[in-house]
């Protein structure tokens, strides 16, 4: 086989959870040129909508579901969708995932469950759905989206971090059950992203200065930026593709540097 034919996605089905936009639609686009079919899920038709027509708009010829990544009967009957209409799962991304920030005093406990229940326990059932298939096959790739909250603390993200935590050792224990069927289930933890949703985090102030949240972040990056949805496209790829065959049960960071980085000395 030559080299680069490992980073081959070619004739795959990869299915990315709530992937209309953001990192999840990213990284579906980058398994699609890599040769993957693609299948996403979202919350509901209007989500779903957006989400063909932004991959129509790139050619890709994907498909999108209607399914509660937290209600295991309809992941049960999506996954046999996607299996129907596409074939075997052969890449699943844990990419749906939302965040409250509260300080944990303010919290409400239901809102706390909520983000437990879609960080940490929809990627345990959509994982727990696609696993019997791969090991009939003894093949298969799960990617769970991690975050610096697996590592870190910080303010009002409590629920979160909680879950992120949780999705990182969630992922260890899938690498140590099922490795021995040649699944491999690996982390990827975004720094901090720029995306639409964290522009108004990134827009210069009245008087020329960055805002303080972007001052920041661009101070504690060795790299000196935030991310992009594109920084995160390589790992992914290599990630679901046989060049990671032996690489198992690991979360790897796209931050920046910013976990191997202590900040800098005050002047």
């Amino acid at each position: 086989m030559d080299f680069t034919q490992k980073f081959s996605l070619e004739g795959k089905v990869a299915f990315v959870t709530g992937a209309s936009y953001g990192i999840g639609f990213a990284l579906a686009t980058a398994f699609a040129q890599s040769g993957a079919k693609i299948a996403f899920n979202d919350i509901n038709q209007e989500l779903v909508d957006k989400g063909l027509a932004a991959y129509a708009e790139k050619k890709i010829p994907a498909k999108g579901y209607v399914c509660d990544v937290t209600d295991e009967k309809a992941v049960i009957e999506t996954v046999k969708k996607i299996s129907d209409e596409l074939g075997p799962i052969d890449i699943l991304v844990n990419n749906a995932g939302i965040i409250k920030r509260t300080p944990m005093i303010e919290m409400d406990v239901a809102d706390f469950r909520r983000v437990i229940d879609i960080d940490l326990n929809a990627p345990f059932i959509v994982s727990k759905a696609v696993l019997p298939s791969m090991i009939e096959r003894n093949r298969g790739k799960i990617i769970n989206i991690c975050s610096m909250m697996s590592e870190l603390g910080r303010e009002t993200v409590s629920a979160y971090a909680a879950a992120k935590g949780g999705l990182k050792m969630l992922t260890r224990n899938i690498c140590s059950e099922y490795g021995q069927y040649n699944i491999q289930c690996n982390g990827i933890g975004p720094g901090y992203i720029a995306t639409p949703q964290t522009a108004p985090l990134r827009e210069r102030q009245a008087d020329g200065k960055r805002h303080p949240f972007d001052s920041f972040i661009v101070a504690k990056t060795p790299a000196a930026r935030w991310g992009t949805t594109d920084d995160l496209t390589g790992p992914a790829v290599f990630l679901a593709s046989e060049a990671s065959d032996f690489v198992n049960g690991h979360v790897l960071y796209v931050d920046g540097g910013i976990l191997a980085y202590i900040g800098k000395q005050p002047e």
